[in-house]
């Protein structure tokens, strides 16, 4: 299976399980890689055989500047199930979203969850 990366999008929200994090937000670094067969976008040359990721992006950016989850499994959960609802040529997807700055004690450079989806359509 082919694959289209969008690496490292970052976003400014207000996820988190303490409530300076829902009042305060902070910022959010989300990769996503996509499962798609690019063959037939290779070799038409047209955008329309392929996943914009442009429009990608933007259903991203909802999602993280527009809603609120206590847990970055949920937010990564709704990016997934989102992109592969609303784009059907995607058959897999992998989320990885990156919390830079939790509040948490210690030494350290993120926390991060990764989940792997796939798709049903047909």
């Amino acid at each position: 299976m082919d694959k289209i990366y969008l690496n490292e999008l970052t976003f400014y929200g207000y996820h988190g399980v303490l409530p300076e994090e829902n009042t305060l937000g902070q910022t959010f670094i989300i990769s996503l890689t996509l499962g798609v067969s690019t063959e037939k976008a290779g070799k038409s040359d047209e955008v329309t055989d392929t996943v914009s990721y442009a429009e990608v992006y933007e259903t991203v950016k909802e999602i993280a500047q527009q809603k609120q989850f206590k847990l970055i499994e949920a937010l990564a959960e709704t990016i997934a199930s989102t992109v592969l609802h609303d784009y059907p040529l995607i058959k897999e997807i992998t989320v990885k979203v990156t919390k830079p700055n939790p509040p948490i004690p210690g030494h350290y450079h993120s926390v991060a969850v990764e989940i792997t989806r796939t798709s049903n359509h047909a």
